[in-house]
Protein backbone atom coordinates (compact mmCIF):
# COMPACT_ATOMS: atom_id res chain seq x y z
CA UNK A 1 0.00 0.00 0.00
CA UNK A 2 1.60 3.06 -1.23
CA UNK A 3 2.56 5.78 2.07
CA UNK A 4 -0.14 7.98 2.17
CA UNK A 5 -0.07 11.84 2.32
CA UNK A 6 0.26 13.88 5.37
CA UNK A 7 -1.31 17.21 5.73
CA UNK A 8 0.12 20.36 7.98
CA UNK A 9 -2.47 23.43 7.30
CA UNK A 10 -1.14 26.80 8.75
CA UNK A 11 -3.81 29.22 9.14
CA UNK A 12 -3.06 32.78 10.34
CA UNK A 13 -6.17 35.30 11.04
CA UNK A 14 -6.22 38.50 8.67
CA UNK A 15 -2.84 37.91 6.94
CA UNK A 16 -3.25 39.73 4.10
CA UNK A 17 -1.22 38.67 1.00
CA UNK A 18 -0.24 41.75 0.00
CA UNK A 19 1.76 41.75 3.40
CA UNK A 20 3.82 38.72 2.58
CA UNK A 21 6.93 39.26 0.33
CA UNK A 22 6.02 35.64 -2.20
CA UNK A 23 3.34 38.45 -3.37
CA UNK A 24 5.35 41.07 -3.82
CA UNK A 25 4.86 43.04 -0.56
CA UNK A 26 5.73 46.25 0.12
CA UNK A 27 6.49 46.80 3.54
CA UNK A 28 7.87 43.50 5.15
CA UNK A 29 9.75 40.14 4.15
CA UNK A 30 8.54 36.96 4.73
CA UNK A 31 11.40 34.53 3.93
CA UNK A 32 10.12 31.29 5.52
CA UNK A 33 6.56 31.88 3.78
CA UNK A 34 8.21 32.81 0.69
CA UNK A 35 10.41 29.27 1.13
CA UNK A 36 6.89 27.29 0.78
CA UNK A 37 6.48 29.52 -2.35
CA UNK A 38 9.97 28.42 -3.66
CA UNK A 39 9.78 25.08 -3.19
CA UNK A 40 6.22 24.97 -4.11
CA UNK A 41 3.42 26.83 -5.58
CA UNK A 42 2.18 30.63 -4.87
CA UNK A 43 -1.77 30.56 -5.96
CA UNK A 44 -2.51 34.05 -6.57
CA UNK A 45 -6.73 33.70 -6.72
CA UNK A 46 -7.72 32.30 -3.61
CA UNK A 47 -10.51 33.77 -2.40
CA UNK A 48 -13.06 33.56 1.04
CA UNK A 49 -16.64 33.03 0.36
CA UNK A 50 -17.49 35.46 3.74
CA UNK A 51 -14.69 37.33 4.97
CA UNK A 52 -15.11 37.24 8.40
CA UNK A 53 -13.16 35.12 10.84
CA UNK A 54 -15.48 32.24 12.25
CA UNK A 55 -17.68 31.79 8.96
CA UNK A 56 -14.27 31.22 6.77
CA UNK A 57 -13.32 28.81 9.39
CA UNK A 58 -16.62 26.64 9.09
CA UNK A 59 -16.77 26.76 5.49
CA UNK A 60 -12.95 25.87 5.06
CA UNK A 61 -13.70 22.73 7.85
CA UNK A 62 -17.09 21.43 5.85
CA UNK A 63 -16.56 22.88 2.31
CA UNK A 64 -19.79 24.62 2.10
CA UNK A 65 -21.13 27.81 2.17
CA UNK A 66 -22.30 29.56 5.49
CA UNK A 67 -26.13 29.48 4.59
CA UNK A 68 -25.43 25.44 4.60
CA UNK A 69 -23.09 24.81 7.58
CA UNK A 70 -24.79 27.66 9.94
CA UNK A 71 -21.80 30.18 10.57
CA UNK A 72 -22.74 33.45 8.79
CA UNK A 73 -21.33 35.71 11.34
CA UNK A 74 -18.91 35.68 14.56
CA UNK A 75 -22.35 35.88 16.22
CA UNK A 76 -22.79 32.41 15.11
CA UNK A 77 -21.72 29.11 15.87
CA UNK A 78 -21.34 26.32 13.23
CA UNK A 79 -24.28 23.74 12.51
CA UNK A 80 -22.16 20.67 13.90
CA UNK A 81 -24.60 18.56 11.53
CA UNK A 82 -22.39 19.25 8.79
CA UNK A 83 -19.89 17.07 8.63
CA UNK A 84 -15.89 17.98 8.41
CA UNK A 85 -13.42 16.70 6.12
CA UNK A 86 -11.65 15.93 9.52
CA UNK A 87 -14.26 13.46 9.86
CA UNK A 88 -13.95 11.74 7.62
CA UNK A 89 -10.07 11.86 7.35
CA UNK A 90 -10.16 10.62 10.98
CA UNK A 91 -12.85 7.73 9.87
CA UNK A 92 -10.24 7.28 7.45
CA UNK A 93 -7.65 6.41 9.69
CA UNK A 94 -5.67 9.35 10.07
CA UNK A 95 -3.96 11.01 13.20
CA UNK A 96 -5.90 14.49 13.60
CA UNK A 97 -4.45 17.71 15.90
CA UNK A 98 -5.95 21.25 16.03
CA UNK A 99 -3.75 24.20 18.36
CA UNK A 100 -4.42 27.45 18.40
CA UNK A 101 -7.17 29.80 16.70
CA UNK A 102 -10.79 27.61 16.87
CA UNK A 103 -13.44 30.94 17.28
CA UNK A 104 -16.17 28.34 16.16
CA UNK A 105 -18.04 28.48 19.72
CA UNK A 106 -17.76 27.11 23.01
CA UNK A 107 -20.95 25.05 23.41
CA UNK A 108 -20.65 21.61 24.39
CA UNK A 109 -21.47 20.51 20.89
CA UNK A 110 -19.24 23.20 19.19
CA UNK A 111 -16.06 21.58 20.56
CA UNK A 112 -13.55 20.82 18.26
CA UNK A 113 -14.68 16.66 16.66
CA UNK A 114 -12.65 14.16 15.66
CA UNK A 115 -9.18 15.44 16.65
CA UNK A 116 -7.20 13.21 18.47
CA UNK A 117 -5.26 16.10 20.01
CA UNK A 118 -6.50 19.55 20.33
CA UNK A 119 -6.03 22.77 22.44
CA UNK A 120 -7.55 26.21 21.30
CA UNK A 121 -8.23 29.57 22.62
CA UNK A 122 -11.66 30.76 23.97
CA UNK A 123 -13.64 33.26 21.87
CA UNK A 124 -10.70 35.37 19.82
CA UNK A 125 -7.78 34.00 22.41
CA UNK A 126 -4.66 36.75 23.52
CA UNK A 127 -1.57 37.01 22.29
CA UNK A 128 0.64 36.79 25.92
CA UNK A 129 0.18 34.22 27.99
CA UNK A 130 -3.08 32.88 27.14
CA UNK A 131 -5.83 30.67 27.94
CA UNK A 132 -6.67 27.52 26.41
CA UNK A 133 -9.17 25.05 25.72
CA UNK A 134 -8.43 20.98 25.51
CA UNK A 135 -10.49 17.93 27.00
CA UNK A 136 -9.51 17.90 30.27
CA UNK A 137 -10.82 21.73 30.84
CA UNK A 138 -9.12 25.10 30.41
CA UNK A 139 -5.60 26.39 31.23
CA UNK A 140 -3.35 29.13 31.74
CA UNK A 141 -0.65 28.76 29.30
CA UNK A 142 2.57 31.31 29.59
CA UNK A 143 4.53 32.58 26.92
CA UNK A 144 3.51 34.22 24.02
CA UNK A 145 0.36 32.86 21.65
CA UNK A 146 2.61 32.20 18.13
CA UNK A 147 5.03 30.44 19.66
CA UNK A 148 2.83 28.14 22.13
CA UNK A 149 1.12 27.35 18.98
CA UNK A 150 3.85 25.63 17.20
CA UNK A 151 5.38 24.19 20.44
CA UNK A 152 2.05 22.35 20.66
CA UNK A 153 2.39 21.08 17.06
CA UNK A 154 6.13 20.15 17.30
CA UNK A 155 5.02 18.08 20.71
CA UNK A 156 2.34 16.26 18.73
CA UNK A 157 4.79 15.51 15.68
CA UNK A 158 7.12 14.27 18.20
CA UNK A 159 4.47 12.10 20.19
CA UNK A 160 2.27 11.22 17.18
CA UNK A 161 1.93 7.45 15.60
CA UNK A 162 4.60 7.56 13.12
CA UNK A 163 3.40 4.43 11.26
CA UNK A 164 -0.07 6.15 10.68
CA UNK A 165 -0.66 9.30 8.50
CA UNK A 166 -1.51 12.70 9.92
CA UNK A 167 -3.04 15.86 9.23
CA UNK A 168 -2.42 19.02 11.55
CA UNK A 169 -4.07 22.05 11.79
CA UNK A 170 -1.74 24.67 13.19
CA UNK A 171 -3.90 27.89 13.68
CA UNK A 172 -2.66 31.25 14.82
CA UNK A 173 -4.60 33.81 16.15
CA UNK A 174 -2.14 36.18 14.95
CA UNK A 175 -2.05 38.88 13.06
CA UNK A 176 -5.57 40.04 14.59
CA UNK A 177 -6.37 43.18 16.18
CA UNK A 178 -5.32 44.20 18.85
CA UNK A 179 -1.81 43.24 17.18
CA UNK A 180 0.48 43.00 20.42
CA UNK A 181 3.90 41.90 19.27
CA UNK A 182 6.28 39.29 21.06
CA UNK A 183 9.46 41.00 22.65
CA UNK A 184 11.97 39.58 19.90
CA UNK A 185 10.36 42.06 17.44
CA UNK A 186 9.26 45.05 18.95
CA UNK A 187 11.88 46.84 17.78
CA UNK A 188 11.65 46.10 13.88
CA UNK A 189 9.76 48.88 11.90
CA UNK A 190 10.92 51.43 14.73
CA UNK A 191 11.66 54.14 12.46
CA UNK A 192 7.79 54.72 11.40
CA UNK A 193 8.86 54.82 7.79
CA UNK A 194 5.96 51.87 6.09
CA UNK A 195 5.52 52.97 2.96
CA UNK A 196 1.35 53.89 2.45
CA UNK A 197 -0.75 52.40 -0.16
CA UNK A 198 -1.03 53.42 -3.38
CA UNK A 199 -5.45 54.39 -2.69
CA UNK A 200 -4.67 55.33 0.85
CA UNK A 201 -5.92 58.47 0.38
CA UNK A 202 -9.11 57.29 -2.27
CA UNK A 203 -12.15 59.15 -1.16
CA UNK A 204 -14.51 57.03 -1.98
CA UNK A 205 -16.34 59.39 -4.43
CA UNK A 206 -18.35 56.58 -6.65
CA UNK A 207 -18.90 54.08 -3.77
CA UNK A 208 -22.54 52.98 -2.73
CA UNK A 209 -23.76 54.95 0.22
CA UNK A 210 -23.33 52.24 2.16
CA UNK A 211 -19.70 51.43 1.88
CA UNK A 212 -19.18 54.94 2.38
CA UNK A 213 -20.78 54.55 6.02
CA UNK A 214 -18.62 51.48 7.06
CA UNK A 215 -16.53 52.42 10.46
CA UNK A 216 -13.11 51.31 8.99
CA UNK A 217 -11.24 54.32 8.52
CA UNK A 218 -7.12 54.59 9.63
CA UNK A 219 -8.28 58.13 10.51
CA UNK A 220 -11.53 57.82 12.81
CA UNK A 221 -12.23 54.16 13.60
CA UNK A 222 -8.50 53.25 14.52
CA UNK A 223 -9.37 53.38 18.74
CA UNK A 224 -6.45 53.99 21.41
CA UNK A 225 -6.28 50.68 22.63
CA UNK A 226 -5.20 49.43 19.08
CA UNK A 227 -2.71 52.13 19.02
CA UNK A 228 -1.76 51.71 22.62
CA UNK A 229 -1.24 55.72 22.82
CA UNK A 230 -3.89 58.15 22.88
CA UNK A 231 -3.62 60.50 19.45
CA UNK A 232 -1.80 63.24 20.01
CA UNK A 233 -4.14 66.48 21.25
CA UNK A 234 -2.21 68.12 18.04
CA UNK A 235 -4.17 65.52 15.50
CA UNK A 236 -7.34 66.05 16.59
CA UNK A 237 -10.43 67.50 14.94
CA UNK A 238 -11.50 67.15 11.37
CA UNK A 239 -8.64 69.46 10.19
CA UNK A 240 -6.19 67.28 10.98
CA UNK A 241 -7.47 64.32 9.41
CA UNK A 242 -4.43 63.38 6.51
CA UNK A 243 -1.66 63.98 9.62
CA UNK A 244 -3.92 62.19 12.02
CA UNK A 245 -4.70 59.17 9.15
CA UNK A 246 -0.96 59.30 8.52
CA UNK A 247 0.22 58.87 11.79
CA UNK A 248 -2.12 56.04 13.08
CA UNK A 249 -0.87 54.10 10.20
CA UNK A 250 2.27 54.24 11.07
CA UNK A 251 1.89 52.54 14.57
CA UNK A 252 -0.93 50.23 13.27
CA UNK A 253 1.18 48.62 10.62
CA UNK A 254 4.33 48.87 13.13
CA UNK A 255 3.03 46.69 15.33
CA UNK A 256 0.73 44.61 12.94
CA UNK A 257 4.04 43.17 10.65
CA UNK A 258 5.72 42.99 14.02
CA UNK A 259 3.12 40.04 14.81
CA UNK A 260 3.44 38.97 10.89
CA UNK A 261 7.07 38.30 11.75
CA UNK A 262 6.24 36.24 14.71
CA UNK A 263 4.10 33.95 12.10
CA UNK A 264 7.17 33.75 10.11
CA UNK A 265 9.70 32.77 12.21
CA UNK A 266 7.55 29.82 13.53
CA UNK A 267 6.63 28.50 9.99
CA UNK A 268 10.04 28.43 9.90
CA UNK A 269 10.42 26.35 12.59
CA UNK A 270 7.66 23.47 10.95
CA UNK A 271 9.48 23.57 8.11
CA UNK A 272 12.88 23.05 9.63
CA UNK A 273 11.30 19.95 11.64
CA UNK A 274 9.61 18.37 8.80
CA UNK A 275 13.28 18.86 6.61
CA UNK A 276 15.27 17.64 9.42
CA UNK A 277 12.73 14.31 10.11
CA UNK A 278 12.46 12.90 6.85
CA UNK A 279 8.48 14.01 6.78
CA UNK A 280 9.01 17.17 3.84
CA UNK A 281 8.48 15.33 0.48
CA UNK A 282 5.13 13.39 1.69
CA UNK A 283 3.93 16.13 3.88
CA UNK A 284 1.79 18.91 2.06
CA UNK A 285 2.61 22.23 4.02
CA UNK A 286 -0.27 24.45 3.70
CA UNK A 287 -0.11 28.83 3.89
CA UNK A 288 -3.16 30.54 4.38
CA UNK A 289 -5.14 32.86 6.33
CA UNK A 290 -8.99 32.59 6.48
CA UNK A 291 -9.64 35.79 4.61
CA UNK A 292 -7.90 38.88 3.46
CA UNK A 293 -7.26 42.43 5.48
CA UNK A 294 -7.27 45.94 4.48
CA UNK A 295 -3.59 47.69 5.37
CA UNK A 296 -4.46 51.28 4.84
CA UNK A 297 -5.91 50.14 1.28
CA UNK A 298 -8.79 52.75 0.40
CA UNK A 299 -7.87 54.29 3.87
CA UNK A 300 -9.36 51.41 5.97
CA UNK A 301 -8.33 48.51 8.23
CA UNK A 302 -9.97 44.96 8.60
CA UNK A 303 -12.00 42.83 6.16
CA UNK A 304 -15.75 42.19 5.27
CA UNK A 305 -15.99 44.02 2.22
CA UNK A 306 -15.76 42.30 -1.00
CA UNK A 307 -12.85 44.63 -2.38
CA UNK A 308 -9.49 42.43 -3.31
CA UNK A 309 -7.52 43.19 -0.26
CA UNK A 310 -10.06 41.36 2.30
CA UNK A 311 -11.08 38.82 -0.51
CA UNK A 312 -8.35 37.34 -1.42
CA UNK A 313 -6.85 34.59 0.64
CA UNK A 314 -2.98 34.35 0.68
CA UNK A 315 -2.23 30.45 -0.65
CA UNK A 316 1.18 28.91 -0.07
CA UNK A 317 1.43 25.03 -1.14
CA UNK A 318 4.37 23.27 -0.76
CA UNK A 319 4.36 18.91 -1.31
CA UNK A 320 7.64 18.66 -3.31
CA UNK A 321 6.72 14.71 -4.21
CA UNK A 322 3.85 16.85 -6.32
CA UNK A 323 4.11 20.10 -6.50
CA UNK A 324 6.71 22.04 -9.29
CA UNK A 325 9.31 24.18 -7.03
CA UNK A 326 8.65 27.48 -7.84
CA UNK A 327 5.50 27.16 -9.57
CA UNK A 328 2.01 29.69 -9.63
CA UNK A 329 -1.61 29.36 -10.21
CA UNK A 330 -4.25 31.93 -11.76
CA UNK A 331 -7.32 29.75 -11.30
CA UNK A 332 -9.89 30.72 -9.30
CA UNK A 333 -10.02 29.00 -6.12
CA UNK A 334 -12.86 29.42 -3.19
CA UNK A 335 -12.25 28.40 0.57
CA UNK A 336 -15.28 26.13 -0.06
CA UNK A 337 -13.15 24.04 -2.28
CA UNK A 338 -10.44 23.51 0.35
CA UNK A 339 -12.14 19.95 1.79
CA UNK A 340 -12.38 18.48 -0.74
CA UNK A 341 -9.05 19.32 -2.28
CA UNK A 342 -7.72 17.88 1.08
CA UNK A 343 -9.88 14.66 0.68
CA UNK A 344 -8.76 14.32 -2.63
CA UNK A 345 -4.76 14.54 -1.31
CA UNK A 346 -5.54 11.98 1.17
CA UNK A 347 -7.11 9.53 -1.19
CA UNK A 348 -10.28 9.85 -0.61
CA UNK A 349 -13.37 11.16 -2.76
CA UNK A 350 -15.75 14.21 -1.34
CA UNK A 351 -18.81 12.83 -3.45
CA UNK A 352 -18.61 9.36 -1.19
CA UNK A 353 -17.23 10.83 2.43
CA UNK A 354 -18.41 14.34 2.44
CA UNK A 355 -21.70 14.17 0.76
CA UNK A 356 -22.71 18.00 1.77
CA UNK A 357 -19.38 19.58 0.09
CA UNK A 358 -19.70 22.23 -2.56
CA UNK A 359 -16.61 22.56 -3.58
CA UNK A 360 -14.64 20.80 -5.99
CA UNK A 361 -10.95 19.53 -5.95
CA UNK A 362 -8.43 21.46 -6.69
CA UNK A 363 -5.58 18.78 -6.47
CA UNK A 364 -4.72 18.78 -10.80
CA UNK A 365 -4.15 22.57 -10.71
CA UNK A 366 -1.28 21.77 -8.19
CA UNK A 367 -0.20 19.10 -10.53
CA UNK A 368 0.03 21.68 -13.24
CA UNK A 369 -2.84 19.87 -15.30
CA UNK A 370 -5.24 22.30 -17.41
CA UNK A 371 -8.89 21.95 -16.34
CA UNK A 372 -10.67 22.69 -19.11
CA UNK A 373 -14.27 23.30 -17.10
CA UNK A 374 -12.74 24.98 -13.94
CA UNK A 375 -14.84 28.12 -12.57
CA UNK A 376 -14.03 30.85 -13.80
CA UNK A 377 -15.90 33.18 -10.86
CA UNK A 378 -16.28 33.41 -7.48
CA UNK A 379 -19.56 33.64 -5.66
CA UNK A 380 -19.41 35.83 -2.21
CA UNK A 381 -21.89 36.74 0.13
CA UNK A 382 -21.50 38.99 3.80
CA UNK A 383 -24.31 38.40 6.16
CA UNK A 384 -23.10 40.58 9.08
CA UNK A 385 -25.33 43.35 8.32
CA UNK A 386 -24.87 46.65 10.31
CA UNK A 387 -22.65 44.66 12.78
CA UNK A 388 -22.21 46.40 15.30
CA UNK A 389 -18.47 47.42 15.46
CA UNK A 390 -17.78 47.88 11.78
CA UNK A 391 -21.21 48.56 10.53
CA UNK A 392 -20.60 46.73 7.03
CA UNK A 393 -23.46 46.29 5.00
CA UNK A 394 -24.85 42.72 4.12
CA UNK A 395 -23.98 42.09 0.48
CA UNK A 396 -23.17 39.69 -1.87
CA UNK A 397 -21.64 39.40 -5.77
CA UNK A 398 -19.28 37.74 -7.70
CA UNK A 399 -15.43 38.25 -8.86
CA UNK A 400 -14.45 37.16 -12.37
CA UNK A 401 -11.09 37.80 -14.30
CA UNK A 402 -12.08 40.68 -15.63
CA UNK A 403 -14.88 42.06 -13.15
CA UNK A 404 -16.35 41.93 -9.59
CA UNK A 405 -19.92 42.48 -9.23
CA UNK A 406 -21.87 43.52 -5.72
CA UNK A 407 -24.83 43.95 -4.51
CA UNK A 408 -25.67 45.83 -1.29
CA UNK A 409 -29.34 44.78 -0.46
CA UNK A 410 -29.15 46.14 2.85
CA UNK A 411 -30.69 43.96 5.44
CA UNK A 412 -29.71 41.61 8.30
CA UNK A 413 -32.07 38.68 7.70
CA UNK A 414 -32.35 37.50 11.49
CA UNK A 415 -28.71 37.15 11.59
CA UNK A 416 -26.96 37.38 15.23
CA UNK A 417 -25.14 40.53 15.34
CA UNK A 418 -26.85 42.19 12.70
CA UNK A 419 -29.16 44.92 12.61
CA UNK A 420 -32.80 45.43 12.06
CA UNK A 421 -32.40 48.79 9.85
CA UNK A 422 -33.25 48.70 6.21
CA UNK A 423 -31.27 50.36 3.23
CA UNK A 424 -31.45 51.08 -0.11
CA UNK A 425 -30.33 48.76 -2.33
CA UNK A 426 -26.92 49.24 -4.42
CA UNK A 427 -25.12 48.56 -6.88
CA UNK A 428 -21.00 48.64 -7.42
CA UNK A 429 -19.32 47.20 -10.71
CA UNK A 430 -15.87 47.44 -10.86
CA UNK A 431 -13.58 46.63 -14.52
CA UNK A 432 -10.47 44.85 -13.10
CA UNK A 433 -8.75 45.23 -16.19
CA UNK A 434 -8.52 48.89 -16.24
CA UNK A 435 -9.27 49.90 -12.78
CA UNK A 436 -7.34 47.22 -11.04
CA UNK A 437 -7.42 49.32 -7.71
CA UNK A 438 -11.21 49.26 -7.56
CA UNK A 439 -11.69 52.75 -7.65
CA UNK A 440 -14.77 53.59 -9.98
CA UNK A 441 -17.70 52.35 -9.65
CA UNK A 442 -18.91 51.89 -13.15
CA UNK A 443 -22.38 50.25 -12.01
CA UNK A 444 -24.87 53.13 -13.60
CA UNK A 445 -22.62 53.90 -16.52
CA UNK A 446 -24.62 53.26 -19.54
CA UNK A 447 -21.66 51.77 -21.54
CA UNK A 448 -21.31 49.31 -18.74
CA UNK A 449 -24.86 48.36 -19.32
CA UNK A 450 -24.52 45.07 -20.71
CA UNK A 451 -21.65 43.78 -19.04
CA UNK A 452 -23.59 44.02 -15.86
CA UNK A 453 -26.93 42.17 -17.59
CA UNK A 454 -24.75 39.05 -17.87
CA UNK A 455 -22.86 39.58 -14.62
CA UNK A 456 -26.22 39.37 -12.94
CA UNK A 457 -27.78 36.91 -15.03
CA UNK A 458 -24.23 34.83 -13.93
CA UNK A 459 -24.85 35.71 -10.13
CA UNK A 460 -28.37 34.28 -10.24
CA UNK A 461 -26.97 31.27 -12.01
CA UNK A 462 -24.61 30.61 -9.16
CA UNK A 463 -26.82 31.27 -6.59
CA UNK A 464 -28.96 28.69 -7.76
CA UNK A 465 -26.50 26.05 -7.95
CA UNK A 466 -25.05 26.70 -4.48
CA UNK A 467 -28.91 26.87 -3.44
CA UNK A 468 -28.43 30.42 -1.84
CA UNK A 469 -31.44 32.60 -1.91
CA UNK A 470 -31.09 35.78 -3.31
CA UNK A 471 -32.67 38.67 -1.33
CA UNK A 472 -36.00 39.60 -2.21
CA UNK A 473 -37.01 41.57 0.38
CA UNK A 474 -37.46 41.82 4.53
CA UNK A 475 -39.09 38.57 4.34
CA UNK A 476 -36.85 36.70 2.50
CA UNK A 477 -36.59 32.84 3.86
CA UNK A 478 -32.85 32.15 5.22
CA UNK A 479 -31.69 29.50 7.42
CA UNK A 480 -32.53 29.50 11.28
CA UNK A 481 -28.68 30.51 12.77
CA UNK A 482 -27.25 29.53 16.51
CA UNK A 483 -26.57 32.09 18.19
CA UNK A 484 -22.65 32.00 19.94
CA UNK A 485 -22.35 31.21 23.55
CA UNK A 486 -24.05 34.15 25.57
CA UNK A 487 -20.59 34.82 27.63
CA UNK A 488 -18.74 35.62 24.68
CA UNK A 489 -21.29 37.59 23.20
CA UNK A 490 -21.57 39.85 26.50
CA UNK A 491 -17.49 40.11 25.56
CA UNK A 492 -17.80 41.43 22.57
CA UNK A 493 -20.47 44.15 23.64
CA UNK A 494 -18.27 45.20 26.37
CA UNK A 495 -15.32 45.50 24.04
CA UNK A 496 -17.20 47.53 21.51
CA UNK A 497 -18.20 50.09 24.28
CA UNK A 498 -15.28 50.31 25.10
CA UNK A 499 -13.51 51.00 21.79
CA UNK A 500 -16.41 53.94 21.06
CA UNK A 501 -15.17 55.05 24.73
CA UNK A 502 -11.39 55.24 23.97
CA UNK A 503 -12.35 56.09 20.18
Amino acid sequence: MPERTNIIFIMSDDHAAHAISAYGSRVNRTPHMDRIAKEGMRLDRVYCTNSVCAPSRATILTGTYSHINGCSSIWTEMDYRVPTFIDALHEAGYQTAMFGKWHLGESPQAAPRSFDAWKVFPGQGEYIDPEMIDATGRHRVPGYATDIVTDLSLQFLEQRDKDRPFVMMVHHKAPHRPWIPDTKHKDLYADLDIPEPETFFDDHATRSKAVRGVHMTIADDLAAEDLKEPVPEELRGPERRTERMRWKYQRYMRDYLQVVQSIDDNVGRLLDYLDANGLGDNTMVVYTSDQGFFLGDHGWFDKRLMFDESLQMPMLIRWPSVIEAGSTCEAIITNVDFAATFLDVCGLDAAEVLPTSQGRSFLPLLRGQQVEDWPDAVYYRYWEHDDPIHHAPGHYGIRTAEYKLIYYYGAGLGVPGSSDKLYDPEWELYDLTVDPAELNNVADDPAYGGIKAELEAKLAQMQTYYRDEPYAGPGTPHPEWAPYDHEVMALIEKYVANLEATS
